[in-house]
This record gives structure tokens, sequence and C-alpha cells, in this order.
């Protein structure tokens, strides 16, 4: 069965709903538990996007996104600018 990955719009709602829990008197354990994640997965989820909306969570992933494409594009491109010396130069 697959993992459902939750949406950022979901995860900043959890932290929210959190914060309300908390603020109307319920210890942080129980509304963590009742919001219906785990207490690791809470705690991740607000060192990582705690203070950002949905939309500021939402540029974050895509951002990351394109660092990984562009971090796997460099290699390729470093060899071909060794390469192409050699190639130039009819040793191939």
């Amino acid at each position: 069965m697959a993992i459902k990955r939750p949406k950022p719009e979901e995860i900043v709602v959890k932290l929210r709903q959190v914060e309300v829990l908390m603020g109307q008197g319920m210890p942080r354990i129980d509304a963590i538990r009742q919001t219906g994640v785990t207490e690791q997965t809470y705690y991740r989820w607000k060192k990582k996007c705690g203070g950002m909306g949905a939309e500021q969570l939402k540029d974050l992933k895509r951002l990351q996104k394109a660092i990984q494409r562009l971090r796997r594009a460099v290699p390729d491109l470093t060899l071909g600018k060794l390469i192409l010396p050699e190639a130039a130069r009819g040793n191939f």
C-alpha cells in the first residue's frame, strides 16, 4: 500500500490545529494525537515549516525540486567541459 504524503496546505492546517487546541488548554501531546500525526512528525514539520503559510511552503518545495534538478545537471556539464577540449584536439 502506498504511503500518502500530506500536501503543504494540510501540513499547515494540522500545525495550526495543534496551536488552537493548545490555546484552549489541551496538553501538547493530546493536541498532537488528536490531529492524527505522530509526535515525531509534528516536531519535524514544526522545525521545517513552523511559521510558513501554505504558499510559502509550496514555493519552498518547488525550489527544492529545482535545486535537485540543477545538482544532477552539474556533473553532466562538468564532464562535457572536460571532454570537449580532448575531442577538439583529436584524441578520440
